[in-house]
């Protein structure tokens, strides 16, 4: 017989405005599951981000069913798991771990969960040139997401340039030669003159990183814009390429469907991802209009 009773957590740095335990738990009360969600956070606990292990033992001895995890431990928790999905082992990060049967199992649904959002929001935009700004955890994530949607070549910008090259060096390993590429910041104007899209993975938007991730006016109309950030979902750039007549994605959809399909993971059970893109859109405090 099916299980009815999940418990699962969160373990990261500063996570106390996280939406998933929210996202996971209206869902499981749906389908009539006892499902309790919590968050594990590294900032309460006083512990670094090296302590991801012990969590990772303290949960599996208290019966956790899985864990999502999130920045700074995605890259360090890998050490302490017994195995990784295809796209885990691929990305070298892992944000769910699912718990059982006495093994821990990395997977990464970062990548699924951009890729099923792009899908749905910007199904017919060219993809032949595409910029992509950041190339930390979430970067590397949708970099890998829009090569396999069929990008022809992303091109990293990010302020670190060891940073940069590393994510380009990987993808090109994954992908084959020559479908990424890495500049610094200074090149953008160049760039983003000749792309087909932009996908913005920074913090830069946030609530407590307000702001512009670059000047406006390299904004143009023939450019799509995707954004990684969600809390708000409508940040400065979007709402400043929207008013030039760009193709906008918001990064609502990456977090319900990297949170669908985790929670697909953790119970066996299909998720219904248009109520949990309603609900995160009520929870962000924004009515989505009747074209999102």
């Amino acid at each position: 017989m099916a299980k009815d009773s999940y418990l699962v957590g969160l373990i990261g740095a500063g996570i106390g405005p996280s939406l998933s335990p929210a996202l996971h738990e209206r869902e499981a009360d749906r389908q009539g599951l006892r499902y309790l969600y919590r968050l594990i956070d590294i900032d309460v606990l006083g512990v670094g981000p090296e302590a991801v292990g012990d969590l990772l033992r303290s949960a599996r001895d208290t019966g956790y069913d899985g864990l999502n995890i999130t920045h700074p431990c995605k890259q360090l928790v890998i050490e302490h798991l017994d195995a990784l999905s295809p796209q885990a082992e691929a990305l070298g990060a892992v944000n769910t771990v699912v718990l059982e049967g006495g093994r821990a199992i990395g997977h990464n649904t970062d990548v699924t969960g951009f890729a099923a959002s792009f899908a749905r929001g910007l199904p017919d935009v060219p993809l032949e040139k595409v910029v992509q700004l950041g190339a930390g955890g979430a970067g590397a994530a949708v970099a890998h997401a829009t090569l396999t949607l069929g990008a022809e070549r992303v091109t990293v910008v990010d302020a670190l340039t060891d940073r940069a090259a590393g994510l380009a060096a990987s993808l090109n390993r994954h992908f084959g030669e020559g479908r990424a590429t890495h500049e610094t910041p200074d090149r953008l104007p160049e760039l983003l003159a000749s792309a087909d899209g932009i996908v913005h993975a920074t913090p830069t938007g946030m609530a407590a990183h307000p702001g512009l991730p670059f000047a406006a006016e390299l904004l143009h109309p023939g450019l799509w814009v995707a954004e990684v950030v969600y809390r708000p979902l409508e940040t400065a750039l979007l709402r400043t390429a929207r008013a030039m007549g760009c193709a906008t994605l918001d990064g609502g959809g990456m977090a319900v469907f990297q949170a669908a399909d985790a929670f697909r993971l953790f119970t066996g059970r299909e998720p219904d991802s248009a109520r949990m893109l309603a609900d995160i859109a009520e929870m962000a405090g924004v009515v989505e209009s009747s074209a999102g």
